[in-house]
């Protein structure tokens, strides 16, 4: 196996794929470039510095920063160093590998560390992280999405995990890095041996919670119950709710699993998550069965949720939220609706699936019991119609035929039984604070209108995703019926789509709005308070 395989090239040669939903005669519609709103996108990845985004979405306990950050563009560029607008400097505030207690041992830049310092250090690769403020004390919580094994294993030969410890280490350091920071001479720091500061990984005990709890098909040998796991990993873009917790989102939860058993035939469900005999090389069951799909198949039913996790407690257990669906999530972009239901916008971020929305069954209330809001609700999916407007189909024992246990589980599946509208991988999703519309960051999607996905029907480019072989992306905006994050029509329109007008002349050419700093596959969008 080669050292290292991307998520694309690992999805090229066995990606799950959906049912679609054929549009026709919206391309002109949506593709017009003229129709597209000119400015608005310059906050772009801004909000992920320090300060805090949207706080007046839910006027929760996160500290908002509601001042402009003025500053000039900086040009596309190759430099390999992170580059910064004038009048603006950049250093680390923590490193992988880095101790959070002083008890534990500093890096060790020869043997890359062991499992058992891992366990107790930052772990590797950031990806979705939020700035927490807790009784005057200043918490970060960062999701370690995955692992560079050429890295990870640089100094093995192989640059590969050769050691039961080394696939141990792999694996710890994936989860999620929670710890303190302190303001000190003008430049954040780690507190080192906070009482908050804590490891999540793959080891880690996890309550199972909503509709899918108890379900036999998340029961295992290790868990009778079906609602106790251990873990999570992967974990891409989050979120963050008005009381006060962290979201982390389970992704690429697939490419850990693998069969003991070369003869061992997965299933057409595993199929449609892109689960079967070969992981990604992390070998993660070579030390733990629980990732043997030919030994534990209800294993895999365990994992692609939506994690809870209370920052400001260490000793808590996260929680997985069933009722938030099970699929490759992206990020969970939380509002309060103006009647005091939580909306939640999820994307599954893979080539031809789909757009969610879940409503709260019990309302918001500030000040008071909020901590399992996101247990009970219901799933909606999204359809995009062909004159801009569109609705959020729900995801029912009466729409799909399947239990409610079954829809978090095969969430997939209940979409497709709909008819919902296949996007060009929807990665970040994003709530407006000052007006109620959201945004949705399609990635690309180099098989639209070129060839189905495995297990799936073609994906013709019309709507919301309007170019065949679209290596480029779009952001998708829309606007809820009525001002109303809970109903069920909006309408929409492509607020920027991408491409390089240098090269292109056509629709690949991307929006007029778009004059300078040519950009590719919009992954990460949060807006902020202006």
């Amino acid at each position: 196996m080669k050292e290292h395989i991307s998520f694309d090239e690992f999805d090229e040669i066995r990606n799950p794929g959906p049912e679609c939903t054929d549009f026709e005669r919206i391309s002109e519609i949506a593709l017009s470039r003229r129709q597209v709103l000119g400015g608005g996108f310059k906050w772009g990845l801004a909000a992920l510095a320090l300060s805090t985004a949207g706080n007046s979405l839910f006027g929760g306990r996160l500290k908002a920063n509601t001042s402009r950050m003025a500053f000039e563009g900086i040009s596309a560029n190759t430099f390999d160093t992170i580059t910064v607008p004038n009048g603006y400097s950049w250093y680390p505030v923590i490193s992988w590998g880095d101790p959070l207690w002083s008890n534990v041992d500093g890096f060790n830049h020869d043997t890359r560390g062991t499992a058992a310092s891992q366990e107790l250090t930052y772990g590797d690769n950031n990806d979705g992280m939020t700035f927490f403020e807790h009784q005057g004390r200043f918490i970060m919580a960062i999701n370690n999405e995955y692992t560079n094994r050429s890295i990870i294993h640089g100094n093995r030969a192989t640059k590969l995990p050769e050691t039961d410890d080394d696939v141990r280490k792999n694996m710890v350091a994936h989860g999620v890095s929670i710890f303190e920071i302190a303001l000190q001479n003008g430049r954040w720091s780690l507190v080192k041996d906070s009482v908050y500061n804590r490891r999540i990984t793959p080891n880690t005990p996890m309550e199972i919670t909503g509709p899918a709890a108890g379900h036999s098909m998340l029961k295992t040998a290790a868990d009778p119950t079906g609602t106790r796991s251990l873990g999570t990993w992967n974990n891409c873009g989050n979120g963050y709710t008005p009381w006060g917790t962290y979201l982390a989102c389970e992704e690429n939860f697939n490419g850990y699993f693998s069969s003991s058993d070369d003869n061992h035939v997965p299933n057409d469900e595993m199929k449609r998550y892109g689960i079967g005999n070969k992981d990604w090389g992390y070998a993660w069951a070579k030390v733990d069965e629980r990732f043997d799909i030919s030994k534990h198949p209800n294993e895999v039913n365990r994992a692609g949720y939506i994690v809870e996790i209370d920052p400001t407690d260490p000793t808590s257990i996260p929680k997985k939220r069933t009722a938030l669906g099970r699929f490759k999530h992206e990020n969970a972009a939380v509002a309060v609706a103006a009647n005091g239901h939580v909306v939640v916008y999820l994307g599954d971020d893979e080539r031809g699936e789909f757009l969610y929305k879940f409503v709260s069954e019990r309302k918001y209330a500030q000040g008071g019991e909020n901590r399992n809001l996101l247990e009970d609700g219901t799933l909606f999916v999204a359809k995009f119609e062909d004159n801009q407007t569109g609705r959020w189909l729900p995801l029912t024992p009466e729409s799909t035929g399947m239990t409610k246990a079954e829809i978090s589980i095969h969430t997939r599946q209940a979409a497709s039984k709909l008819g919902a509208t296949t996007m060009d991988r929807p990665e970040w999703v994003a709530v407006n604070p000052n007006k109620v519309e959201a945004y949705c960051a399609l990635t690309n999607n180099k098989n639209r209108a070129v060839k189905p996905n495995a297990g799936g029907d073609a994906t013709p480019a019309f709507g919301p995703n309007p170019r065949p072989k679209n290596q480029y992306g779009q952001i998708v905006r829309w606007n809820p019926m009525n001002g109303d994050h809970t109903s069920v029509d909006f309408e929409w329109d492509l607020f920027i789509v991408v491409g390089n007008p240098k090269i292109h002349k056509d629709e690949y050419a991307g929006s007029e709005n778009v004059t300078d700093n040519i950009c590719r596959c919009p992954a990460s969008r949060r807006k902020r308070k202006q």
